[in-house]
Order: structure tokens, then sequence, then C-alpha cells
């Protein structure tokens, strides 16, 4: 078995494969070429696609897509229960379509699937995973100044506060929320903690200010791939004033940044031990 081959990069949302495993324990199917995207089990931070499926002439309700995987010797994982990272020897790494309902005797190994997503579903995922990733961008040009020592770069060569305090990234429909611990390591790496709470509501501006700017400039957005299967390496791409950003991302995206009639952050310093940034796209009319 190969591993799963996906056109959702390419922003495809219908497409036909051939069933190869039907797994009655979790109502979970595979087939060889999907066009939906998993949720990741390892960061988790952009739901799968929901949608359709139909085989024999039943459309059956996908809930969610999700990875799975399948050992040499036959075990069939899906999400946490996977037991071993991505790329482990012996494992190969799939698609799985996590139906709402127990597969019929319609969907057997060998079936001919037809694909659809949900559209508007997808839509707003694309939104607001690519606000987040703006947001973060913005985020780190709005406290470049609070480094005392360089905590090494970011997309658009910034000081990675993104990269040095992101906890926990949760992307839904036309927005997402971001954790950033604020904690003693974060000082010890030359952050200026304190500067930052005395200063949220500047920083905040800042980043929104950024954020329109880059709204307005409607740069292009895109998915690059290394290949066409579920493990092979996708980076997001976007062309904004400053330069090309180039970021890493198993996720979906809009294709330009005039899709959007605004993203905005709002902070939240509540807890001064961690900032959350709640980010919220408005789609262009």
């Amino acid at each position: 078995m190969l591993p799963t081959l996906v056109s959702f990069p390419d922003g495809a949302l219908t497409g036909h494969g051939e069933v190869l495993i039907v797994d009655a324990d979790t109502s979970v199917v595979v087939v060889d070429a999907t066009p939906f995207h998993p949720v990741d089990h390892t960061w988790p931070d952009q739901p799968g696609d929901a949608g359709t499926i139909r085989v024999g002439g039943v459309t059956l309700d996908v809930a969610e897509a999700v990875m799975a995987a399948v050992s040499d010797e036959g075990v069939f994982a899906v999400g946490a229960e996977i037991p071993v990272k991505r790329g482990a020897e012996g494992w190969t790494w799939l698609v799985g379509h996590r139906l709402a309902s127990e597969p019929g005797e319609e969907v057997a190994v060998g079936a001919l699937a037809t694909l659809e997503v949900d559209t508007d579903r997808r839509a707003g995922l694309s939104r607001g995973h690519t606000a987040c990733h703006l947001a973060s961008l913005a985020l780190d040009l709005a406290v470049a100044d609070l480094w005392r020592k360089d905590p090494g770069t970011d997309a658009l060569g910034n000081p990675d506060f993104e990269g040095r305090a992101n906890q926990t990234s949760r992307i839904h429909a036309n927005g997402s929320v971001d954790e950033y611990r604020l904690g003693k390591s974060l000082r010890k790496a030359g952050f200026d903690t304190e500067g930052f709470a005395a200063s949220l509501s500047e920083r905040e501006a800042a980043v929104n200010a950024t954020l329109a700017q880059w709204v307005a400039d409607g740069a292009a957005s895109r998915v690059m791939v290394e290949g066409p299967s579920i493990v092979d390496r996708r980076r997001w791409e976007c062309d904004l004033p400053e330069g090309t950003a180039s970021i890493l991302c198993g996720g979906t995206h809009v294709a330009s940044l005039g899709e959007f009639s605004s993203v905005s952050v709002s902070l939240d310093l509540s807890d001064p031990q961690l900032l959350v940034m709640t980010t919220t796209a408005v789609p262009a009319a």
C-alpha cells in the first residue's frame, strides 16, 4: 500500500478514489486519492475537512478527515492511536474519512468512491489558517524591539516570538486562537515580558496596522508541495511587502489576501504568564 495521494494543496474540492480500507470499528474509510484535508494528530491546529463520499449509488456523510497509518504487519491506527511518529519505518501514512454513521455493505475494498468536500467549511478554515499565519508574523514584528538576545528569525527575518513562545494554536472558520507562554524560560531567552505587558495596547495596535496594510496589498498566497502524497512536505507562501514569507505548513489556505475584507487581532494578558491572541478574519464581500 502507498501513502494517500492528496489534491487539497491545489484547492481541489472533489475527486475520485479506490477504496483501500474499511474499518468498521472506527467508521473510517481510506481511499487511494482524496481532496480531503485531514486533521494532524500531532499538531491539530486545523480541523479536518467534512463532506460526503459516494460509493455504489449511496452517499454517506464524512464527519471529519483524519490521519491514519497502517504497519507492514497490517496494524491499522487512526489519529491519536497511531503509535509512531510520522516517517517511522514500517508504516504507511494515509488519509482516513471518518463517517458520521457505520459504513454499509456498498463501501467495500476495491469500490470506486466519489468524494466531495464541504465548500463553505473548507473556505472558512482556509481563511482562518492564512489569517493565523499573518497574525503571528505581524506579532513577531510588533514585539521585535523587546528582545535582548537573538531568538532566531521568522519567515520575514524578524525575531521569532512565535517559534519561541507559542504553545497552542487552534484554527476555526475565519479565525484562530493562539496561546503564548510568557514564563521564566522566555525571559531567560531575552524577551522583556514586563515591557510587553506595559505596552500591550500599543502592541495590539501595531499588529492590526500591519495586518491592515497586508490585506490592502492583496498579496498572492499559495501552498507549495514537494510531492503528491500526504507525507510529502508542504509550505505556505505569501508575497508580503516585506518579502515572500515561507512557512512549513500542512494546512489549506486562501489564494490571495484579496479574499479578506479585514484581519485583526485582540491580545489578552489576563494571566501575566499567558498571552492569548484571538484572530478574526472578515471575508471580502
